[in-house]
């Protein structure tokens, strides 16, 4: 969902020495009760948007509405899990209990000591109220709400990944690479261990058999962790061939 920072600089800090990660990492965090609203309205309007003043009248409509009607549940919950062992063969990552194909992670130096995931979710509130808005045949307000819920979850999505990269940092340790099920470097199969290593059962996000996220206004996100980790060379939206065109990129520029 969003363009990926290319790398996180070097912290030299307090370095622990062993791949074991503090007891407060491997806890992780839950959020609660954000106000992205105020972080939407503050942002600059999509350039989709912007073109029309009948877009722009729409999506601020939208953002009343979620205000107004509380349609919002914005939560998320990170964990660090510590790598057991070497990276394997085809960049197979171990942890407790749990294993993750993600090449991309594996990085050209330093010491990748484990995986940051997260989960973050808007609720169900916008998802069900779009369809009311179809259903009144307000197919214009709908979209509009539906765009308003992208931004507030590339927003969430930001927060979170913030909030675990200051707690790396506090440690000793650097973030490098973005990844989500279903990108090139990480499979959609993978997507249930994600959550699992996440702990999203603590924000009542789960996956249905069509490894869909519930609720769907939901993503997931894997960054390597570790030692003096090389900055990326590369992003998530590389590969992708909705690149040139994509709205989410060129606000991003």
């Amino acid at each position: 969902m969003t363009a990926a920072p290319r790398s996180t600089p070097l912290v030299p800090a307090h370095v622990f020495p062993s791949r074991e990660a503090p007891a407060a990492l491997r806890a992780g965090q839950v959020l609660r009760d954000i106000d992205l609203c105020r972080d939407v309205e503050a942002a600059r309007v999509p350039t989709a948007v912007a073109r029309r003043d009948k877009l722009v009248e729409l999506r601020r409509v939208a953002l009343a509405m979620v205000r107004d009607e509380g349609l919002l549940d914005a939560r998320a919950c990170w964990r660090l899990a510590a790598l057991r062992g070497e990276p394997g063969e085809a960049g197979w990552l171990e942890f407790d209990g749990a294993r993750l194909q993600a090449p991309w992670l594996v990085p050209s130096s330093g010491q990748l000591t484990g995986a940051a995931c997260a989960v973050a979710t808007l609720g169900d509130g916008i998802e069900q109220r779009v369809a009311a808005l179809f259903g009144e045949r307000r197919a214009s307000l709908a979209v509009a709400l539906d765009g308003v819920a992208n931004e507030l979850l590339w927003a969430l999505s930001r927060r979170v990944q913030d909030r675990m990269l200051a707690a790396m940092r506090r440690h000793g340790l650097c973030v490098a690479g973005e990844l989500r099920a279903g990108d090139p470097g990480l499979a959609l199969k993978a997507q249930q261990v994600v959550l699992d290593l996440a702990g999203a059962h603590r924000i009542d996000v789960s996956l249905t058999t069509t490894l869909m996220m519930n609720p769907t206004k939901s993503t997931s996100i894997v960054q390597g962790v570790g030692l003096n980790l090389p900055v990326q060379a590369w992003s998530r939206c590389d590969s992708c061939r909705s690149r040139d065109r994509c709205a989410l990129m060129k606000d991003a520029a």
